[in-house]
């Protein structure tokens, strides 16, 4: 009788034991598949990082040449005025004149839309 129950016993204890280890490889099984997807997500952030550090300094230049090509205009622009002003003062008066019209038409209209 205690061999049986001993068999018994330790045929439960080889099924549990077996279940263990089953339980065991798969949870190293998942772990190894969870580094790898983690490992992979890293690296596409790294070069999503990457890539959007590249945009961010292509924009930054962009900046930086649109911001010299307006100062080059603007100072072409006042010399453009300087020279109007000198050799036909009277067209340049009527320039001002009209500018200044604008303004005050572009104020008015924006009192009349609050």
């Amino acid at each position: 009788m205690a061999l049986i129950i001993h068999l018994v016993v330790r045929s439960k204890l080889r099924k549990e034991l077996k279940s263990a280890q089953g339980f065991l490889e798969s949870e190293k099984l998942m772990k190894e598949t969870l580094k790898k997807e983690n490992s992979t997500l890293f690296e596409l952030r790294q070069a999503n990082e990457i890539e959007l550090i590249k945009k961010l300094q292509s924009a930054q230049a962009l900046n930086k040449r649109l911001d010299e090509d307006i100062l080059l205009l603007q100072k072409s622009n006042e010399e453009t005025e300087e020279q109007l002003r000198i050799t036909q003062p009277e067209l340049h008066a009527v320039k001002i004149k009209l500018l200044e019209t604008q303004n005050n038409l572009a104020r008015y209209k924006g009192q009349q839309g609050k």
